[in-house]
């Protein structure tokens, strides 16, 4: 059933990829844009890496973002990303390629990396640091073992600020709709002498409450947030030689944490019933789910020319803490539904610090020079302290601390004009510590996890011409050891806390990068399989474990799948764009189980104990297939003005949410669609428009609640507002 499927799908993008340019206009002046990426550490033609990238930038990112929208929202409009959370703004958990981690923990360890600024976030909550002022997001699929390191087994997203020039440069973009959602978002830049220049740039998003309690009567009680966050970047170049770059951000979070409902589902169903309401809980405890967070942050990169080759210094620096406090059980015992016994608990980071220092030294990069060259070491030091206070009994404090170094080196040569062969390799050692203190469970000798670990990539290309580039790669990636000590704060067997080994990966991949009708259509298609050695998973819930996460190491799991990707200037004004990717993820390992729901459907062999047996069962929060799709018109008036509309979406195929397999916890089909409407007056600084995020108003599952009822929580409503933009 799921090679038919595969098969239909491979069909219908490789006839989208031959039908397309039958269609076009044979020729025009204008072109689409060239992406320059850094996914091998220096700017070069998206199409020229051999490597599967996808970005996102200018009007895409503008109307994802238009109505507060958080990091979470460019999951699906990029093949084989995806991204849900269970705690609000506060914690993304990302996918790549169905490989990611499902633990709602604040110490839960990533598969996909996420860098900001060239600065590793490697906390959840640094990973949900709001997004504004930036050049572009760039997606690199695949393990990134060699430049990136530890934890990026699934793939890295990076995302770069607009940064300081000479010239004075600068926007206001404000925007208002339902719900008093407000989205404000400024930047300005400029020269203050011939070697200094500037930029700052700040970010204010709002939502009033719009969700009553019904159980304590309170109108507006949630649903609401302020997140403000600012950034000011100064550029010091005193010579051709010498550059450095000074990045200080900060982020201030008052919001509403995730919002549970109970029994959405009826037995049997993954269908929302009538027990959901979009503007209605019937919470008896959590306070009605406050979330609170704050961080700074800091960063210094200097890079110095030396004959033939750039050295370069990459210094950050995190902290954050905060906390979040929710009604678990979504109800309360009178309902809705039944709610066997109620449940609230807050977790939140009382204080964590992360250091981080890289130094890299390349070689000129240019045609000139057949070889290229970069080698460098990375250091990562962090320390935290998480609090889980379970409400009937006093808070448990677990403290971790991280450190982790390595050393890589990577060379690309030019063995012809059109054939060019990369590799690279990377050496990680990685030691994580842990000890905690609470009313059931006290460790004062710390708890160890260490690894190490040689990761790989090679991969050859080969320019059919100067528009069709063909590549394959084979790359190997490292996640490093795990501790979960959340169940501490509940007593919850085996041994309180859990500890998951050192996983890896070997990734395989094919590609072909084109750009054809005089540069009118990019069409990017790939395909990939993996097999990933003793993954790390997070069974969370489960009637047998009760409110908990306990890791696990599978023997093995293993994907495949394909990727598509394209952009076509149809016309001097239509600018169209269509994303896609199928992805199958099993897991391999006939003896490993896991606790299953207590109300739910399991659609899984049982063993003697009521644990499912997971061999076969797909990742969890792995689409298995994502489509997306985008189309911008400019229609351009006689006094040099112009009207323009732009619209996005992105479709969701079967998705299971945890490690067994039910008839409730997945869904299929979810979609989205966003428009945007407006006039740009003539001299071209001014716009004004109206938009509407989620125009069907779809209320998308993003996951479940697992231990008690049938809970789940869902995506939000439709916002329709309008706004304006000036830039300088």
């Amino acid at each position: 059933m799921k090679s038919a499927k595969l098969k239909t799908i491979t069909r219908l993008l490789l006839g989208c990829a031959a039908l397309v340019p039958l269609a076009a206009p044979a020729l025009a002046e204008d072109q689409i844009e060239t992406v320059m990426v850094t996914a091998e550490r220096h700017a070069e033609n998206q199409q020229d890496v051999p490597i599967s990238i996808s970005t996102l930038q200018g009007d895409d990112l503008d109307v994802i973002f238009q109505s507060g929208q958080d990091i979470k929202a460019i999951a699906a409009h990029v093949p084989s990303l995806y991204a849900e959370s269970s705690n609000g703004r506060a914690a993304p958990r990302f996918y790549i390629r169905g490989l990611g981690n499902a633990d709602f923990d604040l110490a839960a360890s990533q598969p996909v990396s996420i860098i900001m600024d060239d600065v590793v976030m490697e906390n959840v909550v640094l990973k949900s640091s709001p997004l504004y002022d930036l050049a572009n997001v760039e997606v690199d699929r695949g393990p990134q073992g060699t430049l990136f390191g530890r934890n990026t087994t699934a793939g890295v997203i990076k995302f770069t600020s607009a940064r300081p020039t000479q010239e004075q440069d600068g926007y206001l973009s404000a925007s208002t709709g339902e719900y008093g959602t407000t989205n404000v978002e400024a930047a300005f830049g400029d020269g203050l002498s011939d070697t200094l220049s500037f930029r700052v740039s700040g970010l204010w998003q709002h939502r009033a409450d719009y969700i009553d309690n019904a159980y304590t009567g309170q109108n507006n009680a949630l649903g609401g947030y302020d997140e403000r966050a600012g950034r000011a970047q100064l550029l010091w170049q005193p010579n051709d030689d010498f550059s450095a770059l000074l990045n200080v951000h900060g982020r201030s979070l008052d919001g509403t944490a995730a919002i549970f409902r109970a029994n959405i589902f009826t037995r049997g169903s993954n269908k929302l019933n009538g027990n959901y309401i979009a503007d209605k809980v019937f919470f008896d405890a959590g306070a009605n789910n406050p979330q609170k967070y704050d961080g700074l942050g800091s960063g210094l990169t200097m890079t110095y020319r030396l004959p033939g080759m750039t050295l370069t210094s990459i210094t950050g620096y995190e902290t954050t803490h905060g906390y979040s406090r929710g009604d678990i059980d979504g109800g309360n015992l009178t309902g809705p539904g039944i709610i066997f016994f109620p449940s609230e608990s807050q977790d939140g980071l009382d204080y964590l610090h992360q250091f981080t220092q890289e130094l890299h030294l390349a070689s000129d990069y240019g045609a000139s020079n057949p070889l290229f060259w970069q080698v460098g070491g990375f250091y990562f030091s962090t320390d935290y302290q998480d609090t889980t206070f379970p409400y009937f009994i006093p808070p448990t404090h677990v403290r971790q601390s991280n450190v982790s170094y390595a050393v890589f080196g990577q060379a690309r040569y030019a063995i012809t004009d059109a054939f060019t062969a990369t590799a690279g390799i990377r050496w990680t050692s990685d030691v994580k510590g842990m000890t905690a203190d609470g009313p059931l469970d006290t460790i004062v000798v710390p708890v160890k996890a260490r690894g190490s670990n040689v990761s790989w990539d090679v991969s050859l290309a080969y320019a059919i011409n100067d528009d069709v580039n063909v590549y394959s790669r084979v790359a190997t990636g490292f996640r490093a050891p795990s501790i979960q000590g959340r169940n501490i704060a509940f007593n919850t067997p085996p041994g309180n806390y859990s500890i998951a080994r050192s996983e890896t990966v070997t990734s395989y991949e094919m590609g072909i990068k084109t750009e054809l009708l005089d540069h009118r259509l990019r069409v990017n298609f790939d395909g990939f399989t993996y097999y990933i050695h003793n993954p790390q998973f997070s069974a969370v819930g489960g009637a047998t474990v009760g409110n908990s996460i306990v890791l696990l190491n599978a023997r093995g799991g293993q994907a495949g799948g394909v990727e598509f990707d394209a952009q076509w200037l149809a016309t001097d004004n239509l600018l169209l764009t269509l994303g896609g990717s199928y992805t199958h993820t099993a897991i391999h390992d006939s003896s490993l189980t896991t606790g299953v729901c207590a109300q739910c459907t399991v659609t899984d062999p049982l063993d003697a104990k009521g644990n499912a047996i997971l061999n076969g069962n797909p990742f969890p929060q792995a689409p298995d297939w994502l489509l997306s799709a985008s189309a911008k018109y400019t229609y351009p008036l006689a006094g040099g003005d112009s009207l323009f509309f732009y619209t996005n979406w992105w479709w969701q195929g079967y998705t299971n949410f945890f490690l067994y397999t039910s008839k409730e916890f997945h869904t299929n089909g979810n979609y989205e669609g966003d428009i945007k409407i407006g006039y740009t007056f003539p001299n071209g600084k001014y716009d004004i428009y109206a938009y509407a995020q989620n125009i069907t108003d779809k209320a998308n599952v993003q996951g479940g609640i697992d231990f008690d009822d049938l809970t789940g929580f869902v995506s939000d409503p439709r916002v329709v507002g309008i706004g304006f933009d000036y830039h300088l």
